[in-house]
Protein backbone atom coordinates (compact mmCIF):
# COMPACT_ATOMS: atom_id res chain seq x y z
CA UNK A 1 0.00 0.00 0.00
CA UNK A 2 1.34 3.37 -0.92
CA UNK A 3 -0.07 6.97 -1.61
CA UNK A 4 -0.89 9.38 -4.18
CA UNK A 5 -1.58 13.06 -4.04
CA UNK A 6 -4.17 14.04 -6.67
CA UNK A 7 -3.28 16.28 -9.20
CA UNK A 8 -5.40 19.08 -11.12
CA UNK A 9 -7.05 16.81 -13.84
CA UNK A 10 -6.75 13.27 -11.89
CA UNK A 11 -9.76 11.12 -12.55
CA UNK A 12 -10.10 8.30 -10.78
CA UNK A 13 -10.35 6.12 -13.59
CA UNK A 14 -7.04 7.17 -14.87
CA UNK A 15 -5.87 6.80 -11.85
CA UNK A 16 -7.40 2.90 -11.42
CA UNK A 17 -5.56 2.45 -14.97
CA UNK A 18 -2.22 3.85 -14.15
CA UNK A 19 -1.87 2.02 -11.21
CA UNK A 20 -3.35 -1.40 -12.23
CA UNK A 21 -6.22 -1.60 -10.05
CA UNK A 22 -9.99 -0.65 -9.87
CA UNK A 23 -12.11 2.49 -9.70
CA UNK A 24 -14.34 0.54 -7.24
CA UNK A 25 -11.04 -1.01 -5.18
CA UNK A 26 -9.58 2.84 -4.89
CA UNK A 27 -12.90 4.00 -4.20
CA UNK A 28 -13.61 1.28 -1.61
CA UNK A 29 -9.69 1.91 0.13
CA UNK A 30 -10.36 5.72 0.04
CA UNK A 31 -14.19 5.38 1.41
CA UNK A 32 -15.39 7.67 -1.99
CA UNK A 33 -18.83 7.69 -2.27
CA UNK A 34 -18.93 9.39 -5.43
CA UNK A 35 -16.08 8.09 -7.53
CA UNK A 36 -16.69 11.29 -10.24
CA UNK A 37 -15.56 13.56 -7.56
CA UNK A 38 -12.18 13.63 -5.87
CA UNK A 39 -10.56 16.74 -4.87
CA UNK A 40 -6.96 18.14 -5.78
CA UNK A 41 -4.93 17.90 -2.93
CA UNK A 42 -5.83 15.20 -1.48
CA UNK A 43 -4.42 11.73 -0.73
CA UNK A 44 -5.27 8.43 -2.02
CA UNK A 45 -4.17 4.72 -0.84
CA UNK A 46 -2.95 2.93 -3.38
CA UNK A 47 -3.73 -0.87 -3.17
CA UNK A 48 -0.26 -3.56 -4.47
CA UNK A 49 2.25 -1.08 -4.41
CA UNK A 50 5.00 -0.72 -1.67
CA UNK A 51 7.26 2.14 0.24
CA UNK A 52 9.90 1.45 -2.61
CA UNK A 53 7.29 2.64 -5.46
CA UNK A 54 7.57 6.39 -7.04
CA UNK A 55 4.64 7.93 -6.42
CA UNK A 56 3.88 11.44 -5.81
CA UNK A 57 4.47 13.00 -2.13
CA UNK A 58 1.31 12.73 -0.27
CA UNK A 59 0.32 15.18 2.44
CA UNK A 60 -2.70 14.44 4.93
CA UNK A 61 -5.30 12.12 5.37
CA UNK A 62 -7.87 10.15 3.14
CA UNK A 63 -9.53 11.02 0.12
CA UNK A 64 -13.18 12.32 0.90
CA UNK A 65 -15.80 11.53 -2.11
CA UNK A 66 -19.05 13.53 -2.29
CA UNK A 67 -21.63 13.51 -5.05
CA UNK A 68 -21.22 16.54 -7.76
CA UNK A 69 -20.07 17.13 -11.38
CA UNK A 70 -17.61 18.59 -13.54
CA UNK A 71 -16.38 18.01 -16.57
CA UNK A 72 -12.79 16.21 -16.55
CA UNK A 73 -10.22 18.85 -15.27
CA UNK A 74 -12.45 19.24 -12.30
CA UNK A 75 -12.71 23.05 -10.60
CA UNK A 76 -9.42 24.96 -9.52
CA UNK A 77 -10.99 27.32 -7.16
CA UNK A 78 -12.70 23.99 -4.74
CA UNK A 79 -9.76 21.81 -5.44
CA UNK A 80 -12.28 19.38 -6.92
CA UNK A 81 -11.64 17.39 -9.68
CA UNK A 82 -14.68 15.55 -11.02
CA UNK A 83 -15.12 13.36 -14.46
CA UNK A 84 -18.84 13.82 -14.91
CA UNK A 85 -20.02 16.94 -16.34
CA UNK A 86 -20.44 20.46 -15.13
CA UNK A 87 -17.81 22.68 -13.80
CA UNK A 88 -15.88 23.99 -10.17
CA UNK A 89 -15.11 27.32 -10.65
CA UNK A 90 -16.18 30.53 -12.64
CA UNK A 91 -13.89 30.07 -14.95
CA UNK A 92 -14.99 26.61 -15.75
CA UNK A 93 -18.81 27.53 -16.01
CA UNK A 94 -20.20 25.73 -19.28
CA UNK A 95 -22.10 28.21 -21.54
CA UNK A 96 -25.41 26.97 -20.71
CA UNK A 97 -24.27 28.00 -16.58
CA UNK A 98 -23.35 31.45 -18.03
CA UNK A 99 -26.21 31.78 -20.52
CA UNK A 100 -28.96 30.92 -16.99
CA UNK A 101 -27.12 33.25 -15.02
CA UNK A 102 -27.23 36.12 -17.39
CA UNK A 103 -30.92 35.16 -18.12
CA UNK A 104 -31.65 34.99 -14.19
CA UNK A 105 -29.79 38.35 -13.59
CA UNK A 106 -31.76 40.03 -16.43
CA UNK A 107 -34.76 38.14 -15.08
CA UNK A 108 -34.30 40.02 -11.61
CA UNK A 109 -33.96 43.25 -12.72
CA UNK A 110 -37.16 42.87 -14.54
CA UNK A 111 -39.27 42.28 -12.53
CA UNK A 112 -37.91 43.65 -8.47
CA UNK A 113 -34.63 44.81 -9.04
CA UNK A 114 -33.01 44.05 -5.25
CA UNK A 115 -36.70 44.39 -3.88
CA UNK A 116 -38.49 41.21 -3.45
CA UNK A 117 -41.80 40.72 -4.85
CA UNK A 118 -42.47 37.04 -3.29
CA UNK A 119 -42.16 35.67 -7.35
CA UNK A 120 -38.99 33.90 -6.85
CA UNK A 121 -40.31 30.95 -8.95
CA UNK A 122 -41.60 32.88 -11.92
CA UNK A 123 -37.97 34.41 -11.90
CA UNK A 124 -36.25 31.59 -12.06
CA UNK A 125 -39.01 29.64 -14.42
CA UNK A 126 -38.87 32.66 -17.15
CA UNK A 127 -34.83 32.67 -16.62
CA UNK A 128 -34.89 29.38 -17.74
CA UNK A 129 -37.36 29.73 -20.26
CA UNK A 130 -35.45 32.68 -21.56
CA UNK A 131 -32.45 30.84 -21.61
CA UNK A 132 -33.38 27.39 -23.00
CA UNK A 133 -36.80 27.70 -24.73
CA UNK A 134 -39.26 25.62 -22.25
CA UNK A 135 -40.70 26.60 -19.15
CA UNK A 136 -40.70 25.01 -15.65
CA UNK A 137 -43.85 24.98 -13.47
CA UNK A 138 -44.23 24.98 -9.93
CA UNK A 139 -43.45 26.84 -6.10
CA UNK A 140 -39.96 27.27 -5.10
CA UNK A 141 -40.05 23.94 -3.35
CA UNK A 142 -41.74 22.40 -6.11
CA UNK A 143 -38.85 23.52 -9.29
CA UNK A 144 -36.83 20.69 -8.46
CA UNK A 145 -39.16 18.22 -8.90
CA UNK A 146 -40.22 20.03 -12.47
CA UNK A 147 -36.73 20.12 -13.66
CA UNK A 148 -36.50 17.76 -16.42
CA UNK A 149 -33.66 15.45 -16.02
CA UNK A 150 -32.27 15.56 -19.26
CA UNK A 151 -31.44 18.64 -19.22
CA UNK A 152 -30.62 19.44 -15.48
CA UNK A 153 -28.62 17.47 -12.94
CA UNK A 154 -28.70 17.48 -9.39
CA UNK A 155 -25.57 18.34 -7.71
CA UNK A 156 -23.73 17.94 -4.15
CA UNK A 157 -22.14 20.69 -2.63
CA UNK A 158 -22.40 23.05 0.12
CA UNK A 159 -24.59 26.83 -0.58
CA UNK A 160 -21.01 28.48 -0.19
CA UNK A 161 -19.42 25.88 -2.87
CA UNK A 162 -22.05 26.98 -5.29
CA UNK A 163 -22.35 30.68 -4.86
CA UNK A 164 -18.89 30.44 -6.46
CA UNK A 165 -20.30 29.27 -9.68
CA UNK A 166 -22.81 30.82 -12.17
CA UNK A 167 -25.94 29.04 -13.53
CA UNK A 168 -26.68 27.20 -10.69
CA UNK A 169 -30.13 26.13 -9.63
CA UNK A 170 -31.04 26.23 -6.22
CA UNK A 171 -34.07 25.46 -4.10
CA UNK A 172 -35.34 25.08 -0.67
CA UNK A 173 -37.83 23.34 1.06
CA UNK A 174 -38.72 26.10 3.79
CA UNK A 175 -37.84 29.12 4.52
CA UNK A 176 -38.40 31.58 7.77
CA UNK A 177 -41.29 33.51 6.55
CA UNK A 178 -44.91 32.88 6.14
CA UNK A 179 -45.32 32.28 2.49
CA UNK A 180 -41.44 30.21 2.72
CA UNK A 181 -42.63 27.60 5.19
CA UNK A 182 -45.45 26.81 2.58
CA UNK A 183 -43.82 27.49 -0.80
CA UNK A 184 -39.87 27.44 -0.32
CA UNK A 185 -37.59 29.26 -2.06
CA UNK A 186 -35.97 28.94 -5.26
CA UNK A 187 -32.29 31.32 -6.97
CA UNK A 188 -29.91 31.14 -9.43
CA UNK A 189 -26.58 31.71 -8.51
CA UNK A 190 -24.75 34.68 -9.81
CA UNK A 191 -20.86 32.74 -9.37
CA UNK A 192 -19.47 35.96 -7.58
CA UNK A 193 -19.95 33.96 -4.05
CA UNK A 194 -22.64 35.59 -2.32
CA UNK A 195 -25.45 36.52 -4.67
CA UNK A 196 -28.46 34.93 -6.51
CA UNK A 197 -31.20 36.11 -8.37
CA UNK A 198 -35.11 35.13 -9.11
CA UNK A 199 -37.14 37.97 -9.11
CA UNK A 200 -34.83 40.02 -7.32
CA UNK A 201 -31.08 39.96 -6.31
CA UNK A 202 -30.60 38.54 -3.11
CA UNK A 203 -27.00 40.60 -2.58
CA UNK A 204 -26.43 38.17 0.51
CA UNK A 205 -27.47 34.94 -0.33
CA UNK A 206 -25.02 32.76 2.53
CA UNK A 207 -26.73 35.19 4.66
CA UNK A 208 -30.34 34.46 4.62
CA UNK A 209 -31.46 32.32 7.67
CA UNK A 210 -33.67 30.29 8.15
CA UNK A 211 -33.77 28.46 5.20
CA UNK A 212 -33.70 24.29 4.93
CA UNK A 213 -33.56 21.28 2.27
CA UNK A 214 -31.21 22.88 -0.09
CA UNK A 215 -31.01 21.09 -3.33
CA UNK A 216 -28.92 22.38 -6.02
CA UNK A 217 -28.91 21.62 -9.70
CA UNK A 218 -26.68 22.42 -12.60
CA UNK A 219 -28.02 22.14 -16.14
CA UNK A 220 -25.94 19.73 -18.79
CA UNK A 221 -27.37 21.03 -22.10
Amino acid sequence: MSNYRIRQGDTLSALAGRFKTSVSELARINKIANPNLIYAGKTLRIPGHGRSDSFEPAKGGGTKGSGGAGRSGGAKGSGQVNESRGAGSPGQATAAMRKLANAGRAAAMGMGGYNSQGLCATGVSRAIQNAFGFKVWGNGNQIDNNLPRDKFKQVNMSLAEALKIPGLVLTWEKTSSRAGSIYGHTAITTGDGRSSVSDFIERNTLGAGGRTGLKIFMPTM
